[in-house]
């Protein structure tokens, strides 16, 4: 095939576009734990924009939406079944 006829071949690799994981009714707030437990990692850290595929508008609102559940403990630091502590080292009986 020449070099003319190749430029105007489409590729044939389709891409499907993923839903926004925010839908316009979702309010993105403090107390809204179901939205909010989607965007946190499993050490409990905020995932980044481009992991949570957000706007920045939306990013900043879910960020400010889970430091407000921190500081309010409806939302645990860390999630207590995947902390690294308790399978490494077997704590003491002493210590709790």
């Amino acid at each position: 095939m020449d070099k003319s006829k190749r430029l105007f071949l489409k590729s044939k690799r389709s891409f499907r576009r993923r839903l926004p994981l925010i839908q316009s009714g979702d309010r993105i707030d403090y107390r809204n734990m179901s939205l909010i437990s989607r965007f946190i990692s499993e050490q409990g850290k905020i995932l980044s924009r481009r992991v949570n595929r957000l706007t920045l508008k939306q990013q900043r609102l879910i960020t400010i939406a889970i430091k407000q559940a921190h500081i309010l403990s409806s939302l645990p630091a860390v999630k207590s079944q995947g902390s690294t502590l308790d399978r490494r080292w077997k704590l003491p009986s002493w210590s709790t």
